[in-house]
């Protein structure tokens, strides 16, 4: 079978072994990781190679996405804040839902009744990125409402950071979340399993010992896909960087001024771009484009080769200083960051390979 491009190559090894790695270095300080699918949109092979890797969890922020692994034998988390008008799929196709909103979680416990269900809540606290969460003053009183209903189980707090507002989780914030588990316990006697400390964002702290005791739960995407933390994008020790390699092929290579000629109005997206004068180049172009990936995600893997710029449908490289001789029809790889693998994934044009 001839394989069509622009492809995504995913390697399903590399996935399994960063999990186990990072599985071993959470399980040592009490943690247990909820791997996210929401990059790759759940697709089974890699969803598979997650809980190879030792994760008894899968995280998505689309129930839909959620719904294609159904018949995986794991507990399901809904990560983004659920829609009133989805609660009957929430409570069908997930076990827990990350909750901010007490009239939302209501109306989850009746549709748990109707399925004969318990569903799980964990109720999250915003602890100043601005993102999803209560306040900590009305912490007590919407978990009081949650133990009152039938069919939910509050088993749990959390938190996000970093997503929205770039607060990077600390000592200082994790700490508040952990008093306000305290607190919540010792006012309604209650004891709350799940301390749900973040994202891949939290990660640095159990890397470097300084997460605060009693977290018990990371919630984890681009750490095992990318093999890094997200507070400062440092690298883990151990980890593979390159799981998703994309491939595009050669459509045309001319020999062009590197300034367009005419006057410069606005692009196809609103902007107006600028040029620097390089000289007559040897251009590339790649069929792949905006509607695929984000071309400043992107990352050559000839380090010869530079990005020019990128339309909807065409991705324009500078091979000029490039000592291998591209022809019309090559293949062209490059790795991705997390937002042009979200982009790449999305797209029903780029076709997905594992390996």
């Amino acid at each position: 079978m001839v394989l069509k491009y622009p492809c995504v190559e995913i390697n399903l090894n590399k996935i399994t072994h960063n999990v186990e790695l990072l599985s071993k270095l959470c399980n040592s300080s009490g943690i247990t990781i909820v791997g996210v699918s929401k990059v790759f949109c759940s697709e089974k092979p890699i969803v598979d190679a997650m809980l190879k890797g030792g994760i008894k969890s899968i995280a998505d922020s689309r129930i839909e996405n959620l719904m294609k692994i159904n018949e995986f034998h794991c507990k399901k988390y809904l990560l983004r804040i659920p829609m009133q008008s989805e609660t009957n799929e929430v409570v069908a196709f997930s076990d827990v839902s990350l909750n901010s909103e007490i009239d939302t979680i209501k109306k989850l416990a009746i549709a748990s009744k109707k399925l004969n269900k318990v569903h799980g809540i964990i109720l999250m606290i915003d602890l100043g990125d601005l993102r999803e969460g209560i306040l900590e003053k009305n912490a007590l009183n919407i978990s009081r409402e949650i133990l009152e209903l039938s069919n939910v189980d509050l088993c749990g707090i959390g938190t996000n950071l970093t997503c929205y507002g770039g607060v990077i989780p600390d000592e200082t914030n994790i700490g508040e979340l952990l008093q306000i588990k305290t607190q919540l316990e010792n006012a309604l006697e209650i004891k709350l399993p799940i301390v749900s400390g973040g994202n891949s964002s939290s990660l640095y702290m159990v890397i470097n010992n300084t997460m605060p005791s009693g977290i018990t739960q990371l919630r984890l995407g681009e750490a095992i896909i990318l093999g890094r933390e997200t507070a400062f994008g440092n690298d883990i020790a151990g980890c593979y960087k390159d799981s998703f390699i994309i491939k595009g092929e050669i459509i045309e290579i001319k020999e062009k001024p590197s300034i367009p000629t005419g006057k410069i109005g606005i692009d196809a997206f609103g902007n107006k771009p600028t040029f620097k004068d390089k000289g007559i180049m040897n251009r590339a172009i790649i069929a792949l484009g905006r509607q695929d990936i984000n071309p400043d995600g992107l990352f050559p893997l000839d380090h010869n080769v530079e990005i020019i710029g990128a339309s909807s449908d065409h991705l324009i490289l500078d091979i000029t200083k490039c000592p291998v001789s591209y022809k019309i029809g090559d293949i062209m790889e490059f790795t991705m960051d997390y937002g042009c693998i979200l982009k790449s994934m999305t797209s029903p044009y780029v076709k997905k390979k594992y390996i």
